[in-house]
């Protein structure tokens, strides 16, 4: 995992045209540790992550996309656990709720 988000890493790096040394100053981190980083041998922590991205102008997904679990463990039996102790009526308006929200997805994501 480490090598990998060390790979996308370097890859950001020279797309956006940046040496070691200049992410280093955007990103207040030292040039070495970010060589360790891009081959591997070191694992940022979540301030350095955001240190990081913010360097780089680039969004979480970009460096981590694959590195961090989906959320499959929401599964159908979890949804139909948490409807099982309400009244029709309460189901009905969780129901009514859910399409909203499913119906406003795209507009929340920016897609269309």
């Amino acid at each position: 995992m480490k090598e990998l988000f060390g790979q996308r890493l370097r890859e950001q790096r020279i797309q956006h045209g940046l040496t070691l040394e200049q992410l280093a100053e955007k990103s207040e981190l030292s040039s070495n540790y970010i060589g360790m980083v891009e081959r591997g041998l070191k694992e940022p922590g979540l301030a350095t992550i955001v240190k990081l991205l913010n360097a780089l102008n680039i969004s979480a997904d970009t460096l981590l996309c694959d590195l961090v679990p989906s959320a499959s463990h929401v599964t159908d039996d979890e949804i139909c656990k948490r409807l099982e102790g309400l009244t029709p009526i309460q189901k009905k308006a969780a129901l009514d709720l859910l399409d909203t929200y499913i119906g406003n997805l795209p507009y929340l994501t920016n897609e269309e």
